[in-house]
């Protein structure tokens, strides 16, 4: 079994586990051939991206039970389709990203620099 690296090119870390997050919901936002929307990008919600995904048709605002989903809200973390956060940047409102949980099947959708610009501050000094 390989390893598996981030968009740094370190060993991928859990993005969040309450909720729990990643197209496998294992904390990680790990993908393979079955994960059509490449769940990759680790991001941490904001208001202004929650509004923008339900306007585009993702609600991720409301609990599905039936899905085992909670809803989100600002501050939570959720492993994005690439090409949705894409499209998000493009709009001017892709949300922070934590770069060392983002899978690096990202950069094959996304540019690291534009990345790199949102990544999430852990230690503010």
């Amino acid at each position: 079994m390989s390893l598996t690296l981030n968009v740094l090119g370190t060993p991928l870390k859990s993005c969040c586990t309450s909720p729990k997050t990643g197209y496998y919901r294992d904390g990680f936002c790990r993908t393979d051939e079955q994960d059509k929307g490449r769940h990759v990008i680790c991001a941490q919600m904001t208001d202004e991206y929650l509004q923008f995904s339900r306007a585009r048709g993702n609600d991720l605002i409301t609990p599905r039970k039936e899905w085992k989903f909670p809803g989100l809200k600002a501050g939570d973390c959720w492993c994005l389709c690439a090409l949705r956060w894409k499209e998000a940047f493009d709009a001017g409102c892709a949300p922070p990203v934590n770069l060392e949980a983002t899978h690096q099947v990202a950069l094959e959708y996304v540019d690291l620099d534009d990345l790199l610009a949102h990544a999430l501050i852990h230690d503010k000094h």
